[in-house]
Parts: structure tokens; sequence; C-alpha cells
């Protein structure tokens, strides 16, 4: 019988519900959706979005408990990254186009398991857990009752936190993760004394990156607006530089030379932020504003790859000649990493930082204040059963 089980877990996902889970008769649920890329007015909200369906032995389906909101959901609402996504969601082109409406956004989740695959082991995951994740953007998102990830994608939600306040989490520091980490090659024995820059240090993956280097032991200044320093002090800044007193470059150049310039903000910085690295040291400037989604949704994807590669092999050249590694730092899925971080907030060392809650019923609402940007924090919505939800 098992082996049957396994079999229809790999060809028949529908028909693996009806052995597998007490929610079978489960076929619709809550959620905000859109049908069309455009402004704030293509949000919908529905009480029959279709129910997550297991399609892998390794997923579980996690009913939502809250949802954190990011830049990128803004961004994602408007079309932007669509190119790559589809090709993420169907490589095999099989699809038509806009097959991927409706739409639920949503990156950052804080839930309980409600079924696990037949792979997904229960010394790892049984139903019932308390989870977190940061959902791929080629998957559908949280703003819904529930959602289904891959086993891997997931991690047990730290004990001290709410799932509000766990929802602020994972998606940031995933992003920070990987930039820091993975890219940057920065982790709790070499991190120690090193001088680190964030630009732009008040925002959601500013406020975790500073959390987890400080713990680490690192030197850290950041950039942010005044009325933000308070907030990012609080976090354990060492030095703050007002980016609303003038050209911010000016009194960054007065600073000893850095380690690491983890960039959040864009724009002309490249011009000058590279000349803040210690030359010949191994020093990294890690920027996550790239052009990589912007080219694939202008060029297509054969042609945005083919220009972004040639993009950052150009920018790593010239500036490695000067003694400077250039670098791009993307989001990337990372149970482990959660895991890791997971530790780290038990133990009091970083704690997330919600700027404001809103409702299921507020989820317009939600995406204007990330829309409008200065963040100080995150943007987290409670997903409840739906009685509130009634618009």
């Amino acid at each position: 019988f098992q082996t049957v089980k396994t079999i229809v877990s790999a060809t028949f996902p529908i028909v693996l519900r009806l052995f597998n889970t007490s929610n079978s008769r489960m076929t619709i649920m809550p959620a905000w959706v859109i049908d069309r890329y455009g402004s704030n007015d293509v949000l919908r909200f529905t009480k029959n979005a279709g129910f997550p369906i297991i399609n892998y032995p390794n997923e579980v389906v996690v009913q939502v408990h809250a949802a954190g909101l990011n830049p990128i959901d803004v961004s994602m609402r408007g079309g932007y990254g669509a190119a790559t996504m589809a090709m993420k969601r169907d490589p095999l082109n099989i699809n038509q186009s806009g097959s991927e409406f409706p739409l639920i956004l949503g990156r950052d989740m804080s839930g309980v398991i409600m079924e696990c695959g037949l792979d997904v082991a229960p010394a790892y995951f049984k139903e019932g857990d308390e989870v977190w994740a940061a959902i791929p953007p080629w998957k559908q998102g949280s703003l819904a009752e529930f959602v289904v990830l891959s086993a891997n994608e997931v991690s047990k939600k730290p004990k001290c936190l709410s799932h509000i306040e766990a929802a602020a989490v994972p998606y940031v520091a995933a992003t920070a993760w990987s930039a820091l980490v993975n890219t940057g090659g920065l982790n709790k024995d070499n991190c120690a004394k090193k001088r680190i820059l964030i630009l732009g240090g008040s925002g959601g993956v500013g406020t975790f990156s500073i959390q987890m280097l400080k713990a680490w032991g690192a030197h850290v200044t950041v950039t942010c607006s005044q009325n933000a320093e308070r907030l990012v002090r609080g976090l354990g800044v060492d030095h703050v530089v007002d980016y609303t007193a003038g050209p911010v470059e000016v009194p960054l150049r007065a600073l000893e030379k850095f380690d690491l310039v983890l960039d959040n903000v864009g724009g002309d910085t490249e011009s000058w932020a590279l000349g803040l690295l210690k030359p010949w040291c191994g020093a990294k400037y890690v920027t996550l504003v790239t052009p990589f989604l912007r080219n694939t949704d202008q060029l297509g994807i054969a042609d945005g790859m083919l220009q972004t590669g040639v993009t950052v092999a150009s920018k790593a050249l010239k500036h490695l000649s000067k003694g400077v590694h250039y670098r791009w730092g993307m989001f990337a899925p990372n149970g482990l990493a959660l895991d890791d971080i997971s530790e780290m907030v038990d133990a009091g060392k970083i704690r997330a930082v919600v700027e404001e809650e809103f409702t299921f019923s507020q989820v317009p609402q939600a995406m204007l204040k990330v829309e409008k940007g200065h963040a100080r924090g995150k943007t987290v919505v409670k997903i409840s059963s739906g009685e509130d939800s009634s618009e």
C-alpha cells in the first residue's frame, strides 16, 4: 500500500489528497489575487481561490497565520519579473501566456503545517508544527489562507515570536543571507572586527542585516534618514550617516574603508560606493538592486540573460583591476539558513522589526504602505479565517 501511495504521489497529486489529508473536502479558500498586472486596483479579494494541492511528495501545506509584505510584491503586482517567473513556472513553455493568473502575492509566511507529503519525514516536520518560510516569487504567495511549499523552503518558527512577528523575518533574512553569506562570504567565524557598510539600513533587509552582523561581531555603519536613526541605533549600529543632510558619499569617504558594502539603494551609488572599499584585501561590493529581471522583461529570456551576463562580467572585471570585487546579490529560498536564524532569534540575538500590522481585509492599504517606501521595518498582514474579509 505504501508503494502504491508513493506512485500516486509522483503521478496523480489530486488522487493523493484523497489518501493523505483530512482536508480533502476543501477545494477553495479565501485569498487576495490579481488577474492582470497593474496598479493597486488590480487586487481582488475572493473566497473561491483554488486550494493548494501537494504535487510532489516533499511538499507541505501550511495554514497561513500571518504574511509579510515586501517591495518585491509591489513590483510583481505591476508585472516586474513576469518573463523570468513564467519560465520558472513553465520551463517547457506548455501553458499559454497569462496562465499564472489568478496570482497570489506575498513572500513571507508564518503558520501551521496542515498536511505533509509522503517523503517529508516526521522527524523534520509533522502536522501541527509552527513554521515560517520565504516563498519563492515564482510560487503562489501567502496572501491566502493556505500555501503549499517544498519542505526544504520551510523552517520551524522561533518559539519566542508570535506569527505576526515571525512573518516579518523570512524573506529579508533569506535575501540578506544570500547577499552577505553566499555572495559576500561572511559568516559567524570570520565576521569579527570586519567593517561593513549598509546603504539603506532602515528597511527590512537593512534592519535584519544589522542584527545578524552585530551578532557575529562586525562593526556596522549604515546610511538612513535622521528620523530612522533611533531605530537603527537600537539594533546595535556603530555609526550612522544621514543621507538627507547632503551628498552621503562625502561623510562616508572621510571614514575608514570597509571590508564589504551592502547596497539596498541602487541608483548612482555604484559610481562612488566601490571607492569606499579596502583595495587588494578581498573587499566586496554586493548590490541587491540589479537589472536582471528588468532585462528579461524588456529583452526576453535569452537576450535578457545574455545582456545581464555581459553587464555583470564587464563590471566585475573593471573593478577587479582596482582591487575590489563587484557582486550581485539575489534572494534564494533557504530553509537551512532559516534554521540558523531561528536559533539566533530564540537566543535573543535578532528581533523582528514590525512597522505596521494590517488585517486581512486591509491588504490593499498594506500594499500602498509598502509602495510609499521609506520603511522602518516590515509591514505584516494578519491572515484570518475570512470573516473580516468580506470585501
